[in-house]
């Protein structure tokens, strides 16, 4: 699940999915390394724009990886309503057996690897935790870039009366899981929420 329908109010109302780093639409960068870890399904929670994302070769419709479109009401309502709108789109046999996986991702990570996602989604799976979190170098989680498991996801989200991502998350106890790099490599937690870091992310492409 990708959240981008925020107002992107840090960056002047501007269109952040659509923001062009490497050549790549930001939210195509996160969809392509969802499907690349092995989503099987995408469901972003924002404006419908297809034309940002070029799903990976191999994969797509004749691939078998649907990509759904939904909206919070009101849209650019916050992350807690679009996680809700999100899970609701979880629906059928697999949100009846409470067993999938869903990686919750910022639409603004132009670095983000199918790396950090398979290592989340693997101590998920190894009964860590019911969600994993990843921690910058500084040891601070990265919200969205987690994943957790649907059930108690949407058990905590049923039961949250609060309006931060934060605070929900918290209280599932997720695992942090740290992230390894080389220094020469950009970190995949860089978001682009503000011009600075929109010049830092465009700066690491033209080394």
């Amino acid at each position: 699940m990708v959240l981008a329908g925020g107002r992107a109010a840090r960056l002047g109302g501007a269109d952040k999915p659509g923001l062009v780093i490497g050549g790549r639409p930001l939210l195509d960068a996160v969809a392509g390394a969802a499907v690349a870890a092995g989503a099987g399904e995408l469901i972003i929670v924002g404006p419908r724009r297809p034309d940002l994302i070029r799903i990976p070769a191999g994969h797509g419709p004749d691939g078998g990886v649907p990509v759904r479109w939904v909206s919070e009401d009101p849209p650019g309502s916050g992350p807690v309503p679009a996680l809700r709108c999100g899970l609701a789109a979880v629906t059928g046999e697999a949100a009846a057996r409470a067993g999938p996986l869903v990686l919750v991702l910022a639409a603004d990570l132009p670095f983000l690897g199918p790396g950090p996602l398979t290592a989340l989604a693997g101590a998920v799976r190894g009964g860590v935790a019911d969600g994993a979190v990843l921690a910058d170098e500084g040891g601070r989680p990265q919200w969205l870039i987690s994943c957790w498991r649907y059930g108690p996801l949407r058990a905590g989200l049923d039961n949250y009366a609060g309006h931060s991502l934060r605070g929900l998350f918290e209280a599932l106890r997720p695992a942090l899981m740290g992230w390894p790099r080389d220094d020469r490599e950009p970190p995949p937690w860089l978001d682009c929420d503000t011009p600075e870091a929109v010049d830092q992310a465009r700066a690491w492409v033209s080394r």
